[in-house]
Formats: C-alpha cells, sequence, structure tokens
C-alpha cells in the first residue's frame, strides 16, 4: 500500500481558521464583591475578530436571563453558527430551546475539562 503524505482530514488550527467566523464562545463566572455578596457574569465572544460580543451581570442567573442575553447578544438574524461554552448547571433547558430555535449549534466542552473553557 502506498503511504499518505499528509494528515487525513484537516488539523484543528485550519478548522478554526476557516470557520471562525461562524463560532462564538460563552462563559458563566462569579466575581464577588466588597461587601460578600456575589454576581455572576456572563461573557459572550466572537472569534472571528476576537471581539466581547456581549458582557452582563445579574445576582441570580437563570436559563431565562442567559437566554435573554443570548438573543440580545446575537439576534435572532446574525447569530453565530456554532456556540461553546462549559457544562454549568445554570444552563437550563430553556437556554438549550432557545439557542436551538435561533439556528445555533450548541457544543458544550468536554465533562471535567477546564482547559477546553470558553
Amino acid at each position: 500500500m502506498a503511504r499518505r503524505r499528509g494528515p487525513p482530514s484537516q488539523g484543528w488550527k485550519t478548522f478554526l481558521r476557516n470557520h471562525a467566523d461562524g463560532i462564538a464562545a460563552m462563559d458563566l463566572f462569579v466575581v464577588p464583591t466588597i461587601s460578600f455578596r456575589l454576581l455572576y457574569g456572563l461573557f459572550i465572544m466572537g472569534h472571528g475578530r476576537r471581539q466581547v460580543l456581549w458582557f452582563g451581570v445579574t445576582a441570580h442567573p437563570s436559563a431565562e436571563w442567559i437566554a435573554n442575553q443570548i438573543t440580545q447578544a446575537c439576534g435572532w438574524k446574525q447569530a453565530s453558527r456554532y456556540l461553546i461554552r462549559d457544562r454549568d448547571g445554570a444552563y437550563g433547558e430553556v437556554f438549550i430551546r432557545r439557542v436551538r430555535s435561533m439556528g445555533i449549534r450548541d457544543r458544550p466542552t468536554s465533562p471535567r475539562s477546564p482547559w477546553q473553557n470558553a
């Protein structure tokens, strides 16, 4: 048999370079305040130009709030094709239904893989 000269498919760097315009990443994080209250921040970033699409802060995150934030960040017509996120329990069924109805393919990171954080 003849040996293959290159890899069987495109590499990860090539995939990201080709599809960066259609990928967005989001992360929910905790910020303690000076009065020991907890605020939750939601950060959504587009990978095409590495731009901040949305930043929101709340004291009580819910799936409905996160779903509204993704709608305001992306809009119904200019939504990204893929959304990379972690497996936080705050992303509930309401959020998943909203993302699917917007035509975004939801891609959660692997379980127990902090190096894959969005």
